[in-house]
């Protein structure tokens, strides 16, 4: 090739992430993606309500797997995401400077505070038990433990303007404490986090466990909200009049709902997400007794 020659753009085609897998929308459909200028930048995967029943269908078979490993195993996996993260942080200052209008210095900032949250949620997997579970005092001769366990598969829709750090802040504590997730990107800058599915396919993290789809929330979202596979749904993207519709419907299977909150996803984000999708379970054992004098353990 002479040097007067172009040489031709490769085009990235950008997929969903669904059970470890990168399908195209099974209707074939896409919309443009552009930067805060309105530039195109490519084209993404306008998922359907079946898309969203495939991942529910994917996220519910890792859950048994996920949730049954143990806490210091899913936080070296938290950590491999971060470490794979850090490998690719050059494409996701790119991808959220085009994604959120900002400059490279700032886009920076935002790839290192995300892949910093995944860090410390790696720290928190074999922690969270001990704030919030333990050995419960009673008037009796009993043992009564109280221990947190996974709520089940949650839905996420995603933050809307934060791209990635935001995206990030909702994810990781869902999966952190055993949950398995599906997944609505941003609709206005979804590539990010389909950029995502990528790390996290390379991650030693189980297929399933995590599942992204692009497109429109309102499209997807009842449907999610009312699929009863589904025990829990973040409303964190959701516009005011879409987070009532979502919650009505999540009523009416008694889902767990974490409604939208003003959030600055920069701050430090404390262990309530972590709490938000957790259940208690409450075990009484009798003590007994130990030998004739009669003392108790």
């Amino acid at each position: 090739m002479s040097d007067s020659q172009t040489r031709l753009g490769v085009f990235k085609t950008y997929k969903l992430y669904v059970g470890g897998k990168f399908p195209r929308s099974e209707s074939g459909r896409v919309y443009e993606v552009t930067d805060s200028k309105g530039k195109w930048l490519a084209n993404a995967p306008l998922s359907s309500r079946k898309d969203a029943r495939d991942a529910v269908v994917a996220a519910r078979k890792a859950f048994g797997g996920w949730a049954g490993a143990t806490a210091y195993n899913r936080g070296q996996i938290l950590y491999r995401v971060a470490e794979m993260l850090e490998g690719r942080r050059d494409q996701f200052v790119r991808e959220v400077g085009e994604a959120e209008g900002l400059g490279k210095s700032k886009a920076a900032a935002v790839v290192d505070a995300a892949v910093d949250r995944w860090v410390w949620y790696a720290g928190w997997t074999d922690k969270i038990a001990q704030v919030v579970g333990g050995a419960n005092p009673v008037a009796g001769p009993y043992f009564n433990l109280s221990t947190p366990e996974p709520t089940g598969v949650v839905t996420v829709i995603a933050p809307q303007e934060s791209s990635f750090l935001g995206l990030v802040s909702v994810i990781a504590p869902v999966i952190a404490t055993g949950n398995t997730a599906v997944v609505v990107a941003s609709e206005k800058s979804p590539l990010p986090a389909l950029s995502l599915g990528e790390v996290l396919a390379t991650s030693d993290l189980p297929g399933g466990v995590v599942n992204i789809l692009s497109g429109k929330a309102a499209e997807m979202g009842p449907h999610l909200a009312a699929h009863l596979d589904v025990n829990a749904i973040d409303l964190t993207g959701a516009d005011a009049e879409l987070a009532r519709e979502l919650e009505i419907a999540a009523a009416d299977n008694l889902k767990r709902v974490l409604r939208p909150r003003t959030e600055d996803f920069a701050a430090s984000p404390g262990t309530d997400r972590m709490t938000a999708f957790l259940e208690t379970k409450t075990v009484w054992h009798p003590t007994g007794s130990l030998g004739a004098s009669g003392s108790s353990y």
